[in-house]
């Protein structure tokens, strides 16, 4: 019996009946996390002494889980996927992970990410490309890409991931599972490796939506250590699940999901907005008001360069700190200064070295009216429009990407493909605007899962999770494990 396919409740109410122990729980997981790494390049660390944990009410206790590399992680190797950091073990834990800790969670692995959560490909960590656990020859996408493949593949019940941009909702789409960023600082920050501060997300990546509220009621809370992190303990997710959406208001935005905004479009492009708009209907079937919306352009045209331009400015100052002086491997020099060229030259990514050319372009001071000012005045511009939706609607659904998951084999997988920017990178708004944001697979094509996303205003979780659950009920995507083709 694979135990690890199980949703949360179900494992713990087997272990609160005394049919399976903890031990035997990591047993397996352990067992199959061997295999993943194997066949797909997953996890950065395997635990094998991970030890079990007492079972108490706490739907997480006795439970297995992945912890994603760019998490503090208090004496286990903490590397952000990075030969910057490939050494480096902390001595303290990230609040959201000691949460989970002090509810029971047990840590199996630490996950394979793209390096300090930069890229969406899953193909810049320093050990390696994580592979497509429904086709290796395909991408998970990034950054939650060792976190997504591991959950899909069946290890545990869930991972945690990050999200600056869509980093736990689009790996989650091209997995086949469901991701979850809640509102900005609803988990604190603490102890995350930052990439850029004012659009990092902590979350989690699970096979059901019910598990995901579970889990992020375990890690959310105020933290005096994140002046961001806000008090939402009369905010309780699993409870509000209910699945009755029938009073609900939804949107979608015609130049983002109608074909005809494509010119020669794809075959999996096609099929995947047919996909969607065929949910859309099925969802309108049972009682939900959905309406197709207009938003300019100009303006979504826009969300690609202002999230390259804030991201990789914050990014830019936030590592500054990684000199190789302090902590990390040591460079080669005769002074301070060639030690730290040396240091990050071999240290980092071609990626992340193109991303802190731009940030320090656009930082500089004949630049920053011209490009890090704009960037930041547009971002209000988008955020403001979704707000204007939320004034009307509860969520905006909208597909993710432009289909299944990409082939690895293809040249230039960081780059967009001209004229679906918008499709590929709308998602970023749920950063800009810090608000919840949930991923769930919405189908297939050619065997591969595709998504559709719920996104809502701010502070309003539990009715964003509770319009996914009721979606979710729906279809018949929920608790699937990756079946890779032979």
């Amino acid at each position: 019996m694979k135990y690890m396919n199980m949703s949360i409740e179900e494992l713990h109410k087997l272990l609160k009946k005394g049919e399976v122990t903890s031990k035997e729980l990591i047993e397996e997981s352990l067992r199959i996390s061997h295999d993943v790494q194997e066949k797909y390049n997953a996890f950065v660390t395997i635990l094998d002494n991970a030890k079990e944990t007492t079972v108490t009410d706490n739907f997480l206790s006795g439970i297995p889980c992945g912890i994603k590399d760019n998490y503090s992680t208090k004496g286990v190797l903490s590397t952000g996927s990075s030969n910057t950091l490939k050494n480096y073990v902390p001595f303290f834990d990230a609040t959201a992970y000691e949460k989970l800790k002090e509810a029971g969670a047990i840590m199996v692995n630490k996950t394979v990410m793209d390096e300090f959560g930069m890229g969406g490909t899953g193909t810049t960590g320093h050990t390696g490309i994580v592979r497509n656990p429904w086709d290796k020859t395909r991408m998970c996408a990034g950054s939650s890409s060792g976190s997504a493949c591991a959950v899909a593949a069946g290890v545990y019940p869930y991972a945690t991931g990050s999200d600056t941009g869509d980093s736990i909702r689009k790996p989650a789409a091209y997995c086949g599972i469901v991701g979850y960023k809640p509102t900005y600082g609803m988990i604190s920050r603490y102890g995350l490796f930052p990439f850029a501060s004012s659009l990092d997300h902590l979350g989690v990546l699970t096979r059901s939506v019910k598990d995901a509220a579970i889990v992020v009621d375990n890690m959310k809370g105020i933290d005096k250590r994140d002046m961001t992190s806000w008090d939402s303990s009369e905010i309780n997710l699993t409870k509000s699940i209910n699945g009755d959406i029938k009073s609900k208001k939804l949107c979608y935005i015609k130049e983002i999901c109608n074909i005809d905004n494509y010119s020669n479009p794809s075959e999996e492009l096609t099929k995947h907005l047919d996909n969607f708009i065929d949910k859309i209907e099925l969802i309108k079937k049972n009682g939900v008001q959905i309406d197709e919306v207009s938003v300019d352009k100009t303006l979504l045209n826009a969300i690609a360069s202002t999230y390259v331009i804030i991201s990789c400015a914050e990014a830019t100052s936030n590592m500054s700190n990684l000199t190789g002086l302090v902590f990390g491997p040591r460079g080669n020099g005769d002074n301070y200064m060639d030690v730290i060229k040396d240091h990050r030259t071999k240290g980092f990514s071609p990626l992340i070295k193109r991303r802190f050319v731009i940030g320090s372009y656009v930082l500089q001071k004949e630049n920053q009216e011209r490009y890090f000012k704009n960037a930041q005045r547009v971002r209000r511009l988008l955020v403001n429009e979704w707000k204007k939706l939320f004034k009307e609607y509860d969520a905006v659904i909208l597909p993710v990407g432009t289909g299944p998951a990409k082939k690895l084999e293809t040249d230039n997988l960081d780059m967009l493909t001209e004229g679906t920017e918008v499709l590929e990178e709308h998602l970023q708004v749920g950063n800009f605007g810090g608000f919840p944001s949930i991923t769930i697979p919405d189908g297939f094509i050619d065997g591969l899962p595709v998504a559709l996303n719920i996104t809502g205003d701010c502070k309003t979780d539990a009715n964003v999770l509770n319009i996914a659950y009721g979606i979710e009920s729906l279809m018949n995507y929920k608790n699937q494990i990756a079946k890779e083709e032979k």
